[in-house]
């Protein structure tokens, strides 16, 4: 199904190119395509910093620090880890942040020990937060200001130690980095980690309610970092490339990642990797703001930038807007979101020289997927794209998890070794996901004759708001808290900057007199802000059911929104 010159160009690389060179390994009792030469753990990706040293690396507000410094940072807080925390291998411990200098560094000090990094929502409300604590067991959490004030009311109880980075202005906290001067013994170098030892958990919303916590291992965010550079090679040759990075007067400049994503996201964690591995700089923003972040590209010569559609969309305007120069962007990959179909040519149009392209992925994947980029993505901006060779493994199956025909609609699956471990203390749910290897991704989808994959519907009962995945069971459950609400009906509204938001059809009691604004006030008690629902309809009279006595989203879906 692969082109004849993509699948040539693809096997001349596995087979001249030792750096890419794959064998197949049996890994958790599943044989696995797997490379022969990627890194053996994270902490041999920090080793990379040595290699830039004096070069600028990472970027915050008016904080700047090289390579050589965020190396030295990350070793000091890996002996602070062990020597004041004993922490030891396995143990998890949470950060709890918006995005900050502090945030990959403190992730690396602690995959560097051979301990889990728990990534907690920094979004989530003081009862979701107890809930992850709760869930990961986590007695030591690096936390803002901000955050640590939620924590702070339960956190005696659950016996979770707070160290507080940033005050509430965003400053660096002086308890913290007092802690960081000095010479670092390197006591990381005498422990001893296992390719598959988990790296991070990251939690993510499914169909059932509760975020569930993805583990993932040092292999499985090493498999996609090197199929990531295997990729851009393979378009390398195909010619499929970006503009050089030359500046106005003909000069080289050292390009810059720009994480516009939380960090506790995957699609925050890996820009960290990809900047490292390139030898550019990583500009980090707090939260996301397109006029700071198009001024941001004009200043550092940001060449790469991820995000959602939305991120991108508005980028461009900001610029417009502004007057901002982002003609050194060279890659702009978009996913997590449906695409809208003018958007590939809007980027173009706005950046000629791009390499623009989209990316399907999921926590649960490693975040290593479907891509689609050039003038292939041009033409057909509706499509996911192929699997990023060479590890990765794709088929469509129908209820039975039997492989359907080219062009028929079933459940993608994927197969690779970047793929979770498992669900954090959920083993039915790991079992349901994982199949001999495959992931069940919960999306409908279709190949056709060129082997190009369209994601077609959601198996899953989940609404992709902006790139967050929110839970249509968890709102409804906490709807179902209010007195006055008999029946609720949860379901994704189309929304022309953020994808879709959240809708609801709310069945009151008739001596009722409550508003959208008292439930929306109500769910805010218990819900992060971007679950709250933007529209909510009321109605006096029962939500309509389909012959199974079920309610039936998609109806009352098309009575409100058409």
């Amino acid at each position: 199904m692969i082109p004849r010159p993509l699948a040539e160009v693809i096997q001349r690389v596995i087979d001249t190119e030792e750096k890419y060179a794959i064998e197949d390994q049996t890994i958790r009792g599943v044989t696995l395509k797997t490379f022969k030469n990627a890194p053996h753990d994270l902490r041999e990706v920090l080793d990379l910093c040595l290699t830039h040293n004096d070069a600028e690396f990472l970027i915050y507000q008016d904080e700047r620090y090289t390579f050589k410094e965020v190396y030295n940072i990350t070793k000091r807080i890996a002996d602070i880890l062990i020597t004041t925390y004993k922490i030891r291998p396995g143990d998890p411990v949470a950060l709890v942040m918006r995005n900050t200098p502090e945030y990959p560094m403190l992730m690396m000090a602690i995959a560097s020990i051979g301990a889990l990094t728990v990534c907690l929502n920094s979004w989530w409300t003081e009862k979701e937060l107890k809930y992850g604590f709760l869930d990961c067991g986590a007695s030591l959490a690096f936390v803002d200001a901000q955050r640590n004030e939620k924590i702070i009311p339960f956190s005696s109880d659950l016996g979770i130690k707070l160290v507080e980075v940033r005050d509430a202005k965003t400053n660096k906290n002086q308890a913290f980095w007092g802690q960081l001067s000095g010479e670092s013994e390197n006591l990381a170098a005498k422990v001893s980690i296992g390719k598959d030892n988990d790296f991070v958990v990251l939690y993510t919303s499914g169909s059932t309610g509760y975020p569930k916590g993805v583990v993932l291992t040092h292999r499985n965010i090493a498999s996609t970092i090197h199929s990531w550079f295997f990729g851009l090679r393979v378009q390398d040759l195909l010619g499929v490339k970006p503009a050089p990075m030359i500046d106005e007067t003909g000069k080289p400049y050292q390009g810059g990642v720009l994480v516009a994503t939380p960090f506790f996201h995957v699609s925050g964690t890996l820009p960290f990797f990809l900047a490292l591995s390139l030898g550019g700089k990583l500009i980090v923003l707090h939260k996301w703001d397109p006029i700071l972040a198009a001024k941001l590209v004009e200043k550092e010569k940001i060449s790469r930038m991820g995000g959602v559609p939305t991120m991108a969309a508005e980028l461009i305007d900001a610029a417009t807007e502004t007057g901002a120069n982002i003609q050194s962007l060279r890659f702009l990959d978009t996913g997590g979101a449906q695409c809208p179909e003018q958007h590939p040519a809007k980027v173009v149009e706005a950046v000629p020289h791009i390499l623009t392209g989209t990316t399907y992925g999921l926590t649960e994947s490693g975040g290593l997927g479907i891509t689609m980029r050039g003038a292939a993505y041009l033409d057909n901006p509706l499509a996911a794209g192929r699997p990023t060779p060479p590890l990765l493994e794709i088929k469509v199956v129908d209820e039975k998890h039997e492989e359907v025909p080219v062009g028929q609609i079933g459940e993608l699956l994927l197969k690779s070794p970047a793929n979770m471990r498992c669900y954090l203390n959920r083993p039915e749910d790991t079992a349901q996901t994982l199949r001999d290897g495959w992931l069940s991704t919960g999306d409908l989808a279709k190949i056709d004759e060129e082997g190009i994959v369209y994601i077609v519907d959601r198996k899953k009962n989940i609404i992709i708001r902006g790139g967050e995945n929110i839970s249509c069971a968890e709102v409804q459950t906490i709807f179902h808290c209010h007195p006055d609400v008999v029946e609720v009906c949860v379901f994704p509204v189309a929304d022309d900057r953020l994808g879709e938001t959240v809708g609801a059809a709310v069945f009151i009691s008739d001596s009722a007199k409550t508003s959208e604004d008292e439930l929306r006030s109500f769910l805010r008690q218990n819900l992060a802000d971007y679950k709250i629902p933007a529209k909510i309809w009321l109605r006096n009279t029962p939500l309509p059911r389909g012959a199974s006595e079920k309610i039936d989203q998609l109806k009352i879906k098309a009575e409100y929104t058409g």
